[in-house]
Protein backbone atom coordinates (compact mmCIF):
# COMPACT_ATOMS: atom_id res chain seq x y z
CA UNK A 1 0.00 0.00 0.00
CA UNK A 2 1.48 3.31 -0.78
CA UNK A 3 0.98 5.89 1.74
CA UNK A 4 -1.30 9.29 0.67
CA UNK A 5 0.82 12.42 -0.49
CA UNK A 6 0.40 14.34 2.62
CA UNK A 7 2.00 11.80 4.49
CA UNK A 8 4.98 11.47 2.43
CA UNK A 9 8.37 13.61 4.08
CA UNK A 10 9.77 15.85 1.67
CA UNK A 11 13.27 15.37 -0.07
CA UNK A 12 14.76 18.19 1.37
CA UNK A 13 14.33 17.42 5.50
CA UNK A 14 15.38 14.42 7.30
CA UNK A 15 12.66 14.87 9.81
CA UNK A 16 9.99 12.00 9.73
CA UNK A 17 6.11 12.01 10.17
CA UNK A 18 4.88 11.99 13.62
CA UNK A 19 3.73 8.13 15.57
CA UNK A 20 0.14 9.23 17.17
CA UNK A 21 0.27 7.03 20.18
CA UNK A 22 -3.71 6.45 20.75
CA UNK A 23 -3.76 6.51 25.09
CA UNK A 24 -0.57 8.79 24.81
CA UNK A 25 -0.64 9.06 28.28
CA UNK A 26 -1.83 5.24 29.77
CA UNK A 27 0.41 3.12 30.89
CA UNK A 28 1.34 1.09 27.87
CA UNK A 29 1.01 4.37 25.93
CA UNK A 30 3.47 6.85 27.42
CA UNK A 31 6.32 4.33 27.60
CA UNK A 32 6.23 3.54 23.99
CA UNK A 33 6.02 7.48 23.19
CA UNK A 34 9.33 8.08 25.61
CA UNK A 35 11.17 4.76 24.05
CA UNK A 36 9.85 6.69 19.92
CA UNK A 37 11.59 10.21 21.46
CA UNK A 38 14.76 8.57 22.64
CA UNK A 39 15.31 7.10 19.34
CA UNK A 40 14.75 10.54 18.35
CA UNK A 41 11.00 9.59 16.42
CA UNK A 42 8.73 12.65 16.78
CA UNK A 43 5.43 11.18 18.81
CA UNK A 44 1.90 12.74 18.44
CA UNK A 45 -0.04 11.99 22.29
CA UNK A 46 -3.66 11.15 21.38
CA UNK A 47 -5.69 12.00 24.27
CA UNK A 48 -8.39 14.06 25.57
CA UNK A 49 -5.97 16.55 26.98
CA UNK A 50 -3.48 16.62 24.08
CA UNK A 51 -2.72 19.62 21.65
CA UNK A 52 -4.29 18.22 18.97
CA UNK A 53 -6.87 15.89 21.24
CA UNK A 54 -8.20 12.29 20.46
CA UNK A 55 -11.44 11.19 21.65
CA UNK A 56 -12.71 7.74 21.29
CA UNK A 57 -16.26 8.35 21.83
CA UNK A 58 -15.76 12.01 19.19
CA UNK A 59 -15.06 10.55 15.91
CA UNK A 60 -14.61 14.36 15.05
CA UNK A 61 -11.15 14.37 16.65
CA UNK A 62 -9.90 11.76 14.92
CA UNK A 63 -9.03 13.04 11.04
CA UNK A 64 -6.82 15.85 12.79
CA UNK A 65 -4.87 13.80 15.75
CA UNK A 66 -3.94 10.99 12.34
CA UNK A 67 -3.06 14.16 9.55
CA UNK A 68 0.50 13.68 8.97
CA UNK A 69 1.10 10.84 10.84
CA UNK A 70 3.29 7.65 9.48
CA UNK A 71 2.44 5.12 11.90
CA UNK A 72 0.13 4.63 14.96
CA UNK A 73 -0.31 2.58 18.38
CA UNK A 74 -3.70 1.81 19.11
CA UNK A 75 -5.23 1.41 22.65
CA UNK A 76 -8.72 1.03 23.77
CA UNK A 77 -10.27 2.13 27.06
CA UNK A 78 -11.65 0.26 28.43
CA UNK A 79 -10.92 -2.64 26.96
CA UNK A 80 -11.05 -4.67 23.19
CA UNK A 81 -13.58 -6.66 24.94
CA UNK A 82 -15.79 -4.30 25.95
CA UNK A 83 -19.27 -3.35 23.94
CA UNK A 84 -18.38 -0.88 20.86
CA UNK A 85 -15.08 -1.48 20.98
CA UNK A 86 -15.12 -3.77 17.33
CA UNK A 87 -17.18 -1.12 15.85
CA UNK A 88 -14.76 1.83 16.77
CA UNK A 89 -11.82 -0.29 16.00
CA UNK A 90 -13.04 -0.52 12.60
CA UNK A 91 -13.99 3.09 12.24
CA UNK A 92 -10.64 4.44 12.98
CA UNK A 93 -8.33 1.87 11.33
CA UNK A 94 -10.55 3.18 7.92
CA UNK A 95 -10.04 6.69 8.62
CA UNK A 96 -6.36 5.94 8.93
CA UNK A 97 -5.69 4.01 6.12
CA UNK A 98 -7.77 6.91 4.17
CA UNK A 99 -5.96 9.51 5.49
CA UNK A 100 -2.20 7.44 4.19
CA UNK A 101 -1.43 5.92 7.31
CA UNK A 102 0.50 2.86 7.00
CA UNK A 103 1.02 1.54 9.95
CA UNK A 104 -0.88 0.74 13.14
CA UNK A 105 -0.14 -1.37 16.31
CA UNK A 106 -2.87 -3.05 17.97
CA UNK A 107 -2.63 -3.66 22.19
CA UNK A 108 -5.28 -6.43 22.61
CA UNK A 109 -5.66 -9.11 25.20
CA UNK A 110 -5.07 -12.90 25.85
CA UNK A 111 -7.90 -15.05 25.36
CA UNK A 112 -10.78 -12.55 24.73
CA UNK A 113 -12.92 -13.18 22.14
CA UNK A 114 -14.01 -10.42 22.10
CA UNK A 115 -10.90 -8.23 21.57
CA UNK A 116 -9.83 -10.91 18.42
CA UNK A 117 -13.15 -9.01 16.70
CA UNK A 118 -10.91 -6.01 16.71
CA UNK A 119 -8.18 -7.62 15.74
CA UNK A 120 -9.86 -8.79 12.36
CA UNK A 121 -11.10 -5.83 11.89
CA UNK A 122 -8.13 -3.88 12.03
CA UNK A 123 -6.40 -6.44 9.82
CA UNK A 124 -9.51 -5.44 6.97
CA UNK A 125 -8.29 -2.09 6.61
CA UNK A 126 -5.44 -2.82 4.74
CA UNK A 127 -2.95 -1.14 6.56
CA UNK A 128 0.28 -2.75 7.53
CA UNK A 129 -0.47 -4.24 11.04
CA UNK A 130 0.77 -5.80 14.22
CA UNK A 131 -1.27 -7.40 17.08
CA UNK A 132 0.46 -7.25 20.26
CA UNK A 133 -1.75 -9.82 22.73
CA UNK A 134 -0.73 -9.07 26.34
CA UNK A 135 -1.60 -11.07 29.61
CA UNK A 136 -2.47 -8.59 32.75
CA UNK A 137 0.01 -6.06 33.32
CA UNK A 138 1.93 -5.84 36.42
CA UNK A 139 1.76 -2.36 36.44
CA UNK A 140 -2.31 -2.83 37.21
CA UNK A 141 -1.25 -2.99 41.04
CA UNK A 142 0.29 0.05 41.05
CA UNK A 143 -0.84 2.87 38.45
CA UNK A 144 -4.62 2.08 37.88
CA UNK A 145 -7.04 -0.92 38.92
CA UNK A 146 -5.83 -1.90 42.37
CA UNK A 147 -3.31 0.37 43.32
CA UNK A 148 -5.84 1.76 45.80
CA UNK A 149 -6.20 -1.88 47.55
CA UNK A 150 -2.96 -2.54 47.50
CA UNK A 151 -2.51 0.70 49.65
CA UNK A 152 -5.15 -0.15 52.21
CA UNK A 153 -4.06 -3.47 52.31
CA UNK A 154 -6.42 -5.81 50.64
CA UNK A 155 -6.90 -7.17 47.53
CA UNK A 156 -10.56 -8.42 47.53
CA UNK A 157 -10.75 -9.94 44.00
CA UNK A 158 -13.13 -12.77 42.03
CA UNK A 159 -10.01 -14.65 40.88
CA UNK A 160 -10.06 -17.12 43.53
CA UNK A 161 -7.02 -19.71 43.37
CA UNK A 162 -6.37 -18.86 39.40
CA UNK A 163 -3.63 -18.21 37.86
CA UNK A 164 -2.04 -15.70 35.64
CA UNK A 165 1.35 -15.15 33.91
CA UNK A 166 1.73 -10.82 34.74
CA UNK A 167 3.66 -9.22 32.11
CA UNK A 168 5.40 -5.90 32.39
CA UNK A 169 4.34 -2.89 30.58
CA UNK A 170 7.99 -2.21 29.99
CA UNK A 171 8.72 -5.35 27.95
CA UNK A 172 4.74 -4.77 26.04
CA UNK A 173 6.45 -1.05 25.51
CA UNK A 174 9.62 -2.33 24.02
CA UNK A 175 7.76 -4.89 21.81
CA UNK A 176 5.64 -2.23 20.60
CA UNK A 177 8.00 -0.04 19.59
CA UNK A 178 9.66 -3.02 17.53
CA UNK A 179 6.99 -3.04 15.93
CA UNK A 180 6.09 0.05 15.22
CA UNK A 181 9.74 0.28 14.47
CA UNK A 182 10.67 -2.50 12.47
CA UNK A 183 9.09 -3.99 9.12
CA UNK A 184 9.80 -7.51 10.35
CA UNK A 185 6.86 -7.46 12.85
CA UNK A 186 4.49 -6.62 9.78
CA UNK A 187 1.39 -9.15 9.81
CA UNK A 188 2.67 -10.90 13.26
CA UNK A 189 0.73 -11.92 16.38
CA UNK A 190 2.64 -11.60 19.13
CA UNK A 191 1.20 -12.76 23.10
CA UNK A 192 3.20 -11.52 25.68
CA UNK A 193 3.26 -12.80 29.42
CA UNK A 194 6.09 -12.45 31.77
CA UNK A 195 8.37 -15.81 32.98
CA UNK A 196 6.08 -17.11 35.90
CA UNK A 197 2.22 -17.73 36.61
CA UNK A 198 1.15 -16.12 39.80
CA UNK A 199 -2.07 -16.55 41.85
CA UNK A 200 -3.59 -13.24 43.61
CA UNK A 201 -2.15 -15.23 46.74
CA UNK A 202 1.80 -15.31 45.53
CA UNK A 203 1.26 -11.84 44.25
CA UNK A 204 0.09 -10.42 47.52
CA UNK A 205 3.25 -12.23 48.86
CA UNK A 206 5.50 -10.55 46.46
CA UNK A 207 3.84 -7.16 47.31
CA UNK A 208 4.27 -7.38 50.88
CA UNK A 209 7.64 -8.55 50.64
CA UNK A 210 8.61 -5.40 48.44
CA UNK A 211 6.69 -2.98 50.89
CA UNK A 212 7.12 -4.32 54.14
CA UNK A 213 3.23 -4.02 54.97
CA UNK A 214 1.04 -7.05 55.13
CA UNK A 215 -1.08 -7.44 52.22
CA UNK A 216 -3.63 -9.89 52.16
CA UNK A 217 -5.89 -11.38 49.15
CA UNK A 218 -9.31 -11.98 49.63
CA UNK A 219 -11.33 -14.00 47.09
CA UNK A 220 -14.85 -12.47 46.80
CA UNK A 221 -17.82 -13.53 44.54
CA UNK A 222 -17.95 -11.96 41.35
CA UNK A 223 -21.27 -10.27 42.04
CA UNK A 224 -19.41 -8.69 45.53
CA UNK A 225 -17.39 -7.66 43.19
CA UNK A 226 -19.57 -5.88 40.53
CA UNK A 227 -21.24 -4.17 43.91
CA UNK A 228 -17.97 -2.95 44.33
CA UNK A 229 -17.41 -1.47 41.08
CA UNK A 230 -20.39 0.43 40.77
CA UNK A 231 -20.19 2.18 43.83
CA UNK A 232 -16.58 3.02 43.18
CA UNK A 233 -17.72 4.46 39.64
CA UNK A 234 -15.69 2.00 37.66
CA UNK A 235 -17.54 -0.16 34.75
CA UNK A 236 -18.82 -3.05 36.03
CA UNK A 237 -17.29 -4.67 33.12
CA UNK A 238 -14.26 -4.84 34.61
CA UNK A 239 -15.57 -7.99 36.75
CA UNK A 240 -16.19 -10.44 33.38
CA UNK A 241 -12.43 -9.89 32.54
CA UNK A 242 -11.55 -11.92 35.66
CA UNK A 243 -12.81 -14.85 33.52
CA UNK A 244 -10.04 -14.61 31.51
CA UNK A 245 -8.15 -15.87 34.75
CA UNK A 246 -10.64 -18.31 36.50
CA UNK A 247 -11.12 -20.27 33.60
CA UNK A 248 -7.83 -20.90 32.92
CA UNK A 249 -7.47 -19.96 29.09
CA UNK A 250 -4.39 -18.28 30.09
CA UNK A 251 -2.65 -20.21 32.33
CA UNK A 252 0.35 -20.96 30.61
CA UNK A 253 3.32 -18.67 29.47
CA UNK A 254 3.77 -17.67 26.38
CA UNK A 255 7.34 -16.75 24.68
CA UNK A 256 6.57 -12.83 22.50
CA UNK A 257 9.04 -11.22 24.35
CA UNK A 258 11.52 -13.52 23.72
CA UNK A 259 10.96 -14.26 20.08
CA UNK A 260 10.81 -10.11 19.73
CA UNK A 261 13.17 -8.66 21.92
CA UNK A 262 15.53 -11.65 22.18
CA UNK A 263 15.35 -11.36 26.21
CA UNK A 264 13.29 -12.60 28.98
CA UNK A 265 10.72 -11.07 30.11
CA UNK A 266 10.85 -9.04 33.37
CA UNK A 267 9.71 -11.08 36.39
CA UNK A 268 7.03 -9.34 38.82
CA UNK A 269 9.70 -9.63 41.77
CA UNK A 270 11.62 -7.12 39.95
CA UNK A 271 8.90 -5.06 39.24
CA UNK A 272 7.60 -4.89 42.93
CA UNK A 273 11.08 -4.00 44.29
CA UNK A 274 11.26 -0.96 41.89
CA UNK A 275 7.87 0.31 42.38
CA UNK A 276 8.02 -0.18 45.97
CA UNK A 277 11.11 2.36 46.03
CA UNK A 278 8.71 4.82 44.41
CA UNK A 279 6.66 5.24 47.42
CA UNK A 280 3.58 4.58 45.20
CA UNK A 281 2.85 2.10 47.81
CA UNK A 282 3.24 3.43 51.10
CA UNK A 283 -0.21 4.22 53.39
Amino acid sequence: MTPHAQNTTPAHTSTPAPVLIVGGTGKTGRRVAERLRGLGRPVRIGSRSAAIPFVWEDESTWEAALDGVSAAYVTYYPDLAFPGAREAVERFAAVAVARGVRRLVLLSGRGEEGAVASEDALKASGCDWTVVRASWFNQNFSESFFLGPVRTGELALPAGDAVEPFVDTDDIADVVVAALTDDRHIGRTYELSGPRLLSFHDVARELSAATGRTITYVPVGADDYRAALREAGEPEEIADLFTLITDGRNARLVHGVRDVLGREPRDFVTYAKEAAATGVWDA
